[in-house]
């Protein structure tokens, strides 16, 4: 319990010495984030606030791991995977700021990485750490071996978690803030698990995220980027996987699943119907163009996360028990 302190500690204070430091030089390179036309109008005044401020959180994360676990292979591969989509979100942000593309990495160069990513965390899981290809069913708490399957599943699951942070990344503080409460949950559900380590790496990863959040609360000085949401979706993906727990990933990341699916149901709902159901998609803006001030929707949807993470703590020991 005393490392975890410590390594959560170590990351909030790096996070917060790291930010005066990389923000100004983020500035000085013109890193500034450009805004959407179609969005919410009042997103416009944030046009030039830095980007890519990913770093700092990644920076954060490295140092307490590296120096409480650095030789664990379990916490290697789970930082070979956030800090692989770290670089692939570093990329995209950099051709959209620096080289003044919009629209950064082409869809399938994006995806080619996350397929790299996903072969290696499943190849190297399976193979070397035992994993195995079965999946645990929270609730009813039994596995069931998938084969060849669970290869479709890992990638699935690290596309749809990388995806849905990214997504959820559209107001201040909000995806910083719901990863702290994501990251701290699957801190207990890795000590549940016999794997104090990674809980280490995910209190490292809620320490930096919460550090981070010193600067990214509205009004941000600084927004992560595809180079932070990218990476700590990784994060969370690549930690499920490892803990046999990627159904529960569901109910602990939920508000990034609902936020996911808002977009999906309103491109079906647009393209069958040409009807949309939200006002405007992800769901966070949607609230925001029926009234809410930016600061409230993201309190609330801290607090739904929050809400979710303890769920999914509940089906955990639930499931622990004996199931239903």
């Amino acid at each position: 319990m005393q490392e975890l302190l410590f390594a959560a500690g170590l990351a909030f204070m790096i996070a917060l010495l790291v930010g005066p430091i990389v923000i100004p030089i983020l500035r000085r390179l013109k890193f500034g984030q450009s805004i959407r036309q179609e969005g919410p109008e009042r997103h416009l005044a944030k046009a030039g606030t830095p980007t890519m401020g990913g770093v700092i959180i990644l920076t954060a994360l490295l140092v307490p791991v590296l120096f409480f676990v650095g030789n664990d292979p379990e916490v290697i591969l789970a930082l070979f995977v956030t800090f692989g989509h770290g670089v692939i979100g570093f990329i995209d942000d950099f051709i959209k700021v620096v080289l003044k593309r919009s629209l950064g990495l082409k869809a399938r160069q994006k995806l080619l990485g996350q397929i790299i990513m996903a072969v290696a965390l499943a190849y190297i899981a399976t193979t070397y750490f035992g994993r195995g290809t079965d999946l645990w069913l929270p609730v009813i708490g039994v596995n069931v071996d998938f084969g060849y399957l669970y290869y479709v599943l890992i990638f699935l699951v690290l596309v749809g978690t990388t995806n849905a942070v990214n997504l959820t990344d559209g107001l201040d503080g909000l995806a910083a803030g719901t990863t702290t409460v994501a990251a701290t949950a699957y801190a207990v559900i890795a000590m549940a698990f016999a794997k104090p380590h990674l809980a280490i790496f995910c209190v490292s990863l809620a320490g930096a995220t919460l550090g981070f959040l010193r600067y990214n609360v509205h009004p941000a000085k600084v927004f992560m980027g595809d180079t932070g949401s990218l990476a700590l979706g990784g994060a969370l993906a690549a930690v499920a996987v490892l803990t046999k727990t990627e159904l529960l990933l569901v109910l602990v990341g939920g508000i990034f699943v609902l936020e996911a699916l808002s977009v999906i149901i309103q491109v079906i709902s647009f393209k069958t119907t040409g009807k949309r159901v939200f006002k405007m998609s992800p769901i966070h803006h949607h609230f925001e163009l029926s009234g809410w001030s930016e600061t409230k929707v993201v309190t609330v949807f801290w607090f739904v996360g929050s809400l979710f993470a303890i769920l999914a703590l509940l089906v955990l020991v639930i499931s622990r028990a004996g199931g239903i």
